[in-house]
């Protein structure tokens, strides 16, 4: 996983982030912070208490994290040893793996179809009674695939000895949680991000949310100041926000929609996205596409080096203006590389169902 550190610079449809803007609450509150208030340590508790209010939970449920990347490693160290084992579904996102191995767990990564959609059978038969964890993502980066709540359900109830973390990143661009049915899901733990539709990308800030009784052992790995001052008053700010939420939401909703039509009009194959990106199969030039559009001015992630990915590049779907903006570039790509469907081995147009290009 090398993300870049330096260079992006251009329209910014790569990392799957906000390319708009957080709710203006946001910048208000973070203008009105005063100086003082940069000398004093975070105290995140209160916000965790509106976050669980927000969600309609007890605030001994939720946990703020140093985004999620944090809260991945907060659930591998406790509840991971060595020899212990998990399993993911893959392609998916890599530091679930780093996480995993750096706790010296075995991690059994069970390839997705071939339509990328979720392998229940394969992935149910790799869960035995060493497994300590299970790694669900719902929509899934970065293939924006989905699960079902019926096969999150019968995951976490054919394994009550092993945790189960669904991460709910993309859960504001696809609308279905598991989120209120915890209750009746006692070894379920929810991760979600305030960096996509929140736009907090720079703040780093997510949350872990689960039963009281896996939550007090996730907050004896926290440390006490993992979330920093200015990304909770953000936060907090953004929690009153619903009205703006709702609106970057369907903007990428009908964004994702717009993408797709003209990614047919283009002949580039695709899947169906339930996530704020879609997923395109170039094939083998698959570098000079992404190198040529960034001529454009438009940034692209290459996940050819993914499982099953080669290929395949990642275009993030922000507002209208940066859909289009993103479609002229890859029009100017394809043209200015004489590419044609052929060479993805796919028929154009959506890829759900994969076939030879005819």
């Amino acid at each position: 996983y090398h993300p870049p550190l330096a260079g992006r610079s251009g329209l910014r449809l790569d990392f799957n982030e906000n390319t708009f803007a957080p709710s203006p609450k946001v910048l208000e509150r973070i203008r009105s912070l005063s100086a003082e208030s940069f000398t004093i340590y975070p105290e995140r508790q209160p916000v965790e208490r509106k976050l669980a209010k927000h969600l309609g939970l007890h605030a001994n449920q939720v946990l703020l994290t140093n985004a999620v990347d944090e809260a991945i490693h907060l659930v591998t160290f406790t509840f991971l040893n060595e020899g212990d084992e998990a399993v993911v579904c893959v392609p998916s996102f890599f530091m679930y793996d780093v996480n995993v191995l750096a706790m010296g767990a075995k991690l059994h990564r069970i390839l997705a179809d071939k339509t990328l959609a979720f392998p229940y059978e394969r992935f149910v038969a790799a869960i035995n009674e060493k497994t300590k964890l299970i790694i669900l993502c719902s929509p899934n980066n970065p293939t924006g695939t989905k699960m079902t709540k019926e096969q999150i359900h019968n995951i976490a109830n054919m394994a009550p000895h092993a945790a189960v973390l669904v991460d709910e990143a993309y859960y504001h661009f696809f609308g279905e949680t598991i989120l209120d049915e915890l209750a009746s899901l006692p070894n379920v733990i929810v991760a979600r991000t305030f960096s996509k539709a929140y736009g907090l990308a720079n703040l780093r800030a997510g949350a872990l949310i689960a039963s009281t009784e896996l939550m007090t052992h996730l907050r004896k790995a926290a440390s006490p100041y993992n979330v920093n001052g200015v990304a909770l008053a953000a936060l907090e700010a953004s929690l009153d926000d619903d009205v703006y939420l709702d609106w970057y939401a369907d903007q990428i909703r009908l964004g994702r929609e717009r993408m797709a039509k003209g990614l047919d009009e283009l002949g580039i194959p695709y899947y169906p996205s339930h996530a704020n990106f879609i997923l395109m199969r170039i094939g083998p030039r698959h570098k000079q596409f992404v190198a040529d559009a960034r001529a454009h001015g438009v940034l692209l992630r290459d996940r050819s080096n993914d499982p099953g990915l080669s290929g395949c590049v990642r275009i993030t779907i922000g507002p209208n203006d940066h859909v289009e903006r993103g479609l002229a570039a890859l029009k100017l790509a394809i043209h200015a590389m004489n590419w044609t469907p052929a060479e993805a081995g796919l028929s154009k147009g959506t890829t759900g169902e994969e076939h030879e290009y005819e």
